[in-house]
């Protein structure tokens, strides 16, 4: 029996943003479940995260077909916590999900064709236990099929009642653009796009973050605190064991942990002990500053780490000197 009663003030605490030129209000974080929500983690882990962070005001949680592990195993978690703790709070939340990367075997478990787009959204369905999603993503572009097809894919979502918005991930500017005009032309808008961003992956400056602007678009930018280095894990100058790098698991690989990148995770952290905030903090504060992000789609291990995160909302505001010395610092040139 569900005794679980979410925190009557939790919409005091955070302020809301517009995402791009639609109805939209999303909080200025979001909880991704990409890790740490499958089926190999701890089920009581999970559900303590997700209802703190609704008590604290976090309506956004973003899940991906792929994602656990097992895959599929997020979603499923996600639909058991919605049923039993929050399934009386469903308008009040949005949920994300996408499709693109592999799932399983064959020719339709992958990519961006409008066989796997609907037969993957249909079974994200089904394993979060809900009759539509909030927002459907096609995660990766396909350099295969024609863009008309899979924009076509995320528009009959919408027509069919089975997801409210779309949006895209990991699209260029060039891709962006026409996947945009495209939808368009359909009579859908595309409503946010989820691209990699911090202040180490800093693509998306060359052209996409204006594009989005110009064209109504949101941006959610995933893995702000790149993959554990904008934090202090690393502070000792050395790679932990239990880290992402330590345990050679993910994207982010020994190698890439460099003496150079070391001494710009102590220097960054300089500057954040000057601002009362951790490294980590005033990562996200950084891309919050940026009026184009929408929201910053933040990871959680734990209770603790997910209060943490948050607490980068009370400082998003960064002097020229602030800004001038970290770009220094980036640039290899402090």
């Amino acid at each position: 029996m569900n005794n679980y009663t979410p925190n009557p003030k939790r919409y005091e605490i955070l302020n809301y943003n517009r995402c791009g030129k639609s109805g939209l209000l999303l909080p200025p974080i979001s909880l991704g479940l990409w890790h740490n929500f499958g089926f190999v983690d701890d089920f009581g882990t999970c559900v303590n995260m997700i209802k703190f962070a609704f008590d604290q005001g976090i309506t956004h949680f973003d899940l991906a077909n792929n994602y656990g592990p097992p895959i599929g195993s997020a979603e499923t978690n996600f639909g058991r916590i919605l049923n039993s703790e929050l399934k009386n709070y469903r308008d009040e939340i949005v949920i994300s999900t996408k499709a693109g990367y592999t799932m399983g075997e064959g020719p339709y478990q992958t990519w961006g064709s409008r066989k796997y787009l609907i037969s993957s959204l249909d079974a994200s369905l089904k394993r979060l236990g809900v009759d539509y999603v909030d927002i459907f993503y096609s995660h990766r572009p396909d350099p295969e099929t024609p863009i008309e097809e899979t924009m076509g894919a995320l528009h009959s979502a919408v027509q069919q009642g089975k997801a409210l918005y779309v949006g895209l991930s990991n699209y260029d500017k060039e891709q962006t653009k026409k996947a945009v005009e495209v939808l368009h032309q359909l009579g859908t808008k595309c409503l946010i796009h989820q691209p990699k961003y911090s202040m180490f992956e800093r693509w998306v400056e060359g052209g996409l973050l204006n594009t989005l602007e110009e064209n109504g678009v949101g941006c959610i930018p995933f893995s702000p605190l790149a993959q554990g280095l904008l934090t202090d894990k690393y502070l000792k100058g050395v790679i932990p064991m239990d880290s992402r790098a330590g345990k050679n698991w993910g994207a982010l690989k020994p190698e890439h942990v460099t003496a150079e990148k070391l001494e710009k995770i102590r220097l960054l952290n300089d500057i954040a002990k000057q601002r009362n905030q951790s490294l980590a903090q005033m990562a996200v504060a950084w891309l919050l500053k940026d009026k184009r992000i929408t929201t910053v789609l933040v990871g959680a291990s734990s209770v603790n780490q997910l209060a943490d995160n948050l607490k980068a909302v009370n400082n998003t505001s960064f002097s020229e000197d602030e800004l001038t010395s970290i770009e220094k610092i980036l640039a290899n040139k402090p």
